[in-house]
């Protein structure tokens, strides 16, 4: 059974006590996955909390562009809302597929023949999938596996992820028709695909969450709305399904009177099938034991 930590104060030394418990020590050309936040949006890692971990590990935040219109289609444009929103001020900011992108293999999918990922991502000897734990429109919710699958994933990639592989252009990937359940599954399918890649390439992955403010809008949102409950603190693990599963466990355990706002975003896009789907095709575990680092 795989462990997840968890730490209750969002803190930048608690981040990087959480990363030390996981006991694999990043190395090399380190990428740091983490979502830079749409133009306009307010509850993307902050780089007050994130940049101690960051340059201890010497990293390079890595992104890709989006599919749909908006501040961060281009590369170009992406780096000047990376400025903005402090990302620069602590490291380099690599967006992977400005230099363009290949395809790595899906196994074990339905829906994804493959995942289309910027070039860059060739470069990095292994990543710390840094996430913010918060709802989303689409998605229900995101964490681990979205930052993984859309957000790993070039424009292309994220046109054919959204179209549930039946187109990898961006601009008619919006209006295809796809079953709800589908879009969840194809979303783990891109996410196992790049943990696949980095195992066969013997590079490590390191998960972690961080579960402040906690909006149904995701970062990518330009509107994202206020938080609807407290800050519950940030979990991290080896197995990215285990990670999701436990941060799912607390907005339903929570007796915060705003959860269920969360919960019902989460149950309208049949979010919490993306872990049940994730340990079918083998990607990790739903089960997991959790630690508390602060006792």
């Amino acid at each position: 059974m795989e462990k997840v930590y968890f730490t209750r104060e969002v803190t930048p030394e608690n981040l990087i006590k959480i990363y030390e418990c996981l006991g694999v020590e990043l190395s090399g050309n380190v990428g740091v996955k983490v979502s830079t936040g749409e133009r306009g949006s307010r509850g993307y890692l902050k780089a007050d909390l994130i940049g101690p971990l960051v340059k201890k590990l010497n990293g390079t935040i890595i992104e890709c562009n989006t599919a749909y219109p908006g501040a961060r289609n281009t590369a170009e444009d992406h780096l000047k809302v990376a400025e903005e929103h402090g990302f620069t001020s602590f490291a380099d900011v690599d967006i992977m597929d400005a230099d363009g992108e290949f395809k790595i293999p899906v196994n074990n999918g339905k829906h994804l023949k493959y995942d289309i990922v910027g070039e860059n991502l060739k470069k990095y000897d292994c990543m710390l999938n840094l996430a913010h734990g918060k709802g989303h429109a689409m998605g229900g919710f995101g964490a681990n596996l979205k930052n993984q699958s859309i957000g790993v994933a070039s424009r292309s990639g994220k046109a054919y992820i959204h179209s549930c592989g039946q187109t990898d252009d961006a601009d008619k990937s919006w209006g295809v028709k796809y079953e709800q359940k589908d879009f969840i599954e194809s979303r783990a399918e891109a996410a196992k695909a790049v943990a696949d890649y980095f195992k066969e390439n013997k590079k490590p992955i390191l998960y972690i969450t961080v579960m402040n403010f906690l909006s149904v809008d995701c970062d990518c949102d330009a509107k994202q709305t206020d938080p609807v409950m407290k800050d519950m603190g940030i979990i991290a693990s080896l197995d990215p399904v285990a990670n999701d599963q436990a941060f799912i466990d607390m907005i339903w355990n929570s007796s915060d009177e705003g959860a269920h706002l969360l919960q019902e975003r989460i149950d309208r896009q049949v979010g919490r099938h993306i872990t049940e789907y994730a340990e079918e095709i083998g990607l990790g575990f739903r089960e997991y034991e959790l630690v508390d680092i602060d006792k």
